[in-house]
């Protein structure tokens, strides 16, 4: 079993969009997203630094079914930028939707991420938007601080966490995502998708009992 050993300075959990509506009773609910909150408060004790994303999305946004008259929730529709899966309307701006869950402690978290926020493009990455060029700021962020290693837990696996792995490898960071800590949404085999895709790129996948 490999152990890690969080180094302050050096290695920086990535706590991913834990919020109402991604937890049961959300408008997006990701199956059992409210039982990794307790077990990351427990994570983000061990590790010095901590960030957090938020889904932010204004009403209207362009990701949401909604805006696509006669379509529904999981279907997909090819925007400019790509593939996009239109999604219920979830974590809109300033709602208790998009609000973090109540238990989770981000107290010990320096910077909140909120991504999405622009109407016309979806985001999944804590990195980039997803036309895989509108940066969010945080690579820069993280290379300012001397951060070298990203530890990411949270919601959902297969979509939001995966496409941060995904991004935090290309910018040339070492990568290791908690994988009982996070929560897929398992969309048509969507989460050993994932997996496939973090092991192909090099993200490590971890266990929380190997982490401190």
């Amino acid at each position: 079993m490999t152990r890690y050993s969080p180094e302050p300075g050096s290695d920086l959990l990535l706590v991913v969009d834990l919020q109402n509506d991604f937890c049961p009773g959300g408008a997006l609910a990701v199956p059992d997203g409210d039982q990794t909150v307790r077990p990351i408060n427990a994570l983000i004790r061990r590790f010095a630094d901590v960030a957090a994303t938020q889904d932010w999305h204004p009403p209207g946004h362009r990701s949401f079914a909604s805006s696509h008259p006669g379509r529904q929730p999981f279907e997909t529709v090819e925007l400019d930028y790509g593939t996009q899966v239109l999604w219920p309307d979830h974590c809109v701006q300033g709602t208790r939707g998009a609000a973090f869950h109540a238990d989770l402690d981000l107290n010990g978290a320096q910077l909140v991420v909120r991504k999405g926020f622009r109407r016309e493009i979806d985001s999944y990455s804590a990195f980039r938007e997803n036309d895989h060029r509108t940066s969010t700021g945080l690579a820069g962020y993280l290379r300012d601080r001397g951060i070298r290693r990203i530890f990411l837990a949270g919601l959902a696996y297969d979509f939001c966490v995966l496409w941060s792995a995904l991004d935090a490898r290309e910018q040339g960071f070492e990568v290791v995502v908690v994988e009982d800590l996070c929560r897929a949404i398992d969309l048509e085999g969507s989460a050993a998708a994932a997996t496939a895709r973090l092991r192909e790129a090099g993200v490590a996948l971890a266990r929380s009992d190997e982490i401190g």
